[in-house]
């Protein structure tokens, strides 16, 4: 997740990247609803912990931001994406749950969403390393607009000479490879 670790972008193949939900009104919050996968005894207490946090104070962003985590970590996505959703209508701009956000959008297979999520965040905090990182995968991988893709993983450069992928590979190598 953008933030844990913020000079480690996340891409599809970091293994982080792996519900049947709507996406929440847009006047008020969504209740929480359960994973669709089976949780362990331990996981599954944690969730009813957080759920009925955000019952309990469902306009308190964090409740909804840690949520939101939780079903990310799960590989929820659909769950991920409500919840990061409901935090952002009540605390606009957070470059981390937006980027977040991008990466969930992305798994459900929203690509537009997701590169709306990443510019957003890199709008709101220029240089998010996660951010323009995750531009380029979708912009290259999902949407085949390797010029973009080379303009947001160049933004990343400049923000970060030594960035690199989750593999390891440095960004600079990635973009020789697009020509």
């Amino acid at each position: 997740r953008a933030d844990e670790d913020d000079a480690q972008p996340q891409g599809p193949e970091d293994g982080l990247l792996v519900a049947l939900l709507q996406p929440a009104p847009q006047q008020q919050a969504a209740p929480p609803q359960q994973a669709k996968s089976a949780l362990s005894p331990e996981l599954n207490s944690a969730l009813l912990k957080l759920q009925e946090a955000v019952v309990k104070e469902p306009g308190k962003a964090e409740n909804w931001i840690k949520l939101g985590n939780f079903q990310f970590d799960n590989q929820n996505p659909a769950a991920a994406v409500t919840a990061y959703e409901n935090a952002l209508r009540l605390q606009p701009g957070n470059a981390n749950v937006l980027t977040d956000l991008g990466i969930m959008y992305r798994e459900l297979h929203r690509f537009d969403d997701a590169l709306k999520a990443f510019r957003e965040a890199e709008r709101v905090q220029p240089g998010h390393r996660n951010a323009l990182f995750n531009q380029g995968i979708i912009l290259y991988y999902d949407l085949k607009r390797k010029d973009e893709a080379e303009a947001a993983w160049r933004r990343l450069l400049a923000a970060d000479p030594n960035a690199h992928a989750p593999d390891g590979t440095p960004v600079s190598e990635l973009i020789k490879h697009l020509h």
